[in-house]
Order: structure tokens, then sequence, then C-alpha cells
């Protein structure tokens, strides 16, 4: 099993230092979904949520989650992302709203925080905007499902 990089040989805390670490290109992908009743839905799909478009200040929100993931993340480094891209995908066999971001950069340390962010915070979004509606929504399976650049290399979530 890896270290725990995160923790100091006393075991507490700590930033990791990745001063001697390469510059590379880095891309990581998220995934989650908002389950939501039917009626919601509808609400969403067809334009009818009196707070606006659902989908388009979620897009927002979840890049602007992805920027400010260091100050969220109390151990993340903050990064120089150069790609935000989030897409969010009326799902009516949910029913629901799926969630995807994709996250760049070039640097020492990977962006798969940044990706997740952005769809926890798309995803939350969303439940912000038709909550009024909806308390029983139900925000799952985030999760990184492609990551590249590094040391590691790359991952593919099975």
């Amino acid at each position: 099993m890896a270290e725990l990089t995160h923790f100091d040989a006393r075991g507490d805390a700590h930033m990791v230092d990745v001063t001697d670490k390469d510059e590379t290109d880095r891309v990581a992908r998220a995934r989650g979904s908002v389950q939501m009743a039917r009626a919601t839905f509808d609400l969403i799909s067809e334009g009818q949520a009196s707070k606006g478009d659902v989908l388009s200040v979620a897009r927002l929100a979840g890049i602007m989650g992805a920027k400010r993931t260091a100050d969220l993340i109390p151990l993340c480094h903050p990064l120089p992302v150069t790609r935000v891209a989030v897409d969010l995908t009326l799902d009516p066999d949910l029913p629901g709203v799926q969630i995807e971001a994709t996250v760049k950069t070039t640097g020492r340390t990977g962006v798969e925080m940044e990706a997740l962010t952005a769809v926890s915070t798309a995803a939350l979004t969303v439940y912000d905007m038709v909550k009024a509606v909806d308390r029983a929504m139900v925000i799952s399976d985030i999760r990184v499902v492609m990551k590249e650049g590094g040391k590691s290399g790359r991952f593919v979530a099975p």
C-alpha cells in the first residue's frame, strides 16, 4: 500500500513538497450525479426553475469551484489551472443530472482535487437552485474517473 504523503514521520499533517517534481501536463476528470424527483427533473428540463437556468449556473459554479480548490482544501497547492470544463447532462433515467468535470494544468502536482471540487460545487449548486421544491435530492457517486501526467502516469477508473 502506498505511503500517505500528507503526513510527516511524526504523523502530523503537512503540505507535500513538490519542489523537486518535474513540471508535466496534467489532466483529471471527475463525475458525479444529483438524483431528484421526476417533477424537479421536469422543472429543470423545461427551464421553469424560479432561480433561473439551473444547468448554466451550476456549470459556472463548478468552474469557480475548481479555481478555488486550494482555498477550500487545506493541504492542496494553489495551481495555475489552464482549463476547466464542466458538463451537466439531464438524465431522465435517474431522474436527475449527471456532472462531469475536466481540469488541466502544467505543473508539479495533479488536478484531481480540482476536478472533484468542480463536480461537488456544481452538484451543490443544482441542489441549491431547486431545493425549494425538492429537499430529498441525493448527490452521489462523486469520483475521479481519469487522471494523467506526473510520475504515477495514467489512471482510468474501472
